[in-house]
């Protein structure tokens, strides 16, 4: 008895492995998640705060942050946040960090209310750098085989045909 209520907190989960080639196990992620956590929250305040992205962000990172200070057990983390490991998601926060940086350098909220963009109406010319092929038809055999499916179980679907010859010839 004595050992089971001593020992319990010795005798925690250590994970092994993460099973993913490239992705070592984090000893210490919950205290890396909050501290990324933490920062992401910071730096997302240098984007205005009607934007989308920074009402997305600040959402789930909330969220998360909130779930990795009430759990002690990576487990339980990985479990109630179901994105994944807990090394997958220090590598998704890392990754946030990184786009909040360039988001914030690339502006795109910036765009001044008087900017007017070029409108292309149906009947102008096409630009040159616009691609104006279109893929060719496709064979009669789609058609068939797709209108079958379409009409239900009781038809039987044609077999494809192949206009190259055969291999025995």
């Amino acid at each position: 008895m004595f050992l089971r209520v001593i020992g319990r907190p010795l005798l925690a989960k250590v994970k092994q492995t993460t099973g993913i080639v490239g992705l070592d196990v984090v000893p210490n992620a919950r205290e890396v998640l909050i501290g990324l956590y933490t920062k992401t929250l910071k730096e997302i305040q240098a984007v205005p705060e009607d934007e989308g992205y920074r009402k997305a962000v600040e959402s789930f990172t909330k969220h998360r942050l909130k779930v990795c200070q009430e759990e002690e057990d990576w487990e339980v983390i990985e479990k109630r946040l179901g994105c994944g490991q807990v090394e997958e998601l220090i590598e998704e926060a890392r990754d946030e960090l990184t786009l909040i940086g360039k988001m914030i350098e690339w502006d795109p909220w910036g765009v001044p209310d008087d900017y007017e963009c070029e409108v292309i109406e149906n009947d102008a010319p096409i630009p040159k750098h616009v691609p104006q092929h279109r893929p060719g038809p496709l064979p009669e055999e789609f058609y068939k085989t797709l209108e079958a499916v379409m009409s239900g179980p009781k038809k039987e679907v044609p077999k494809a045909t192949t206009s190259e010859p055969s291999l025995k010839e």
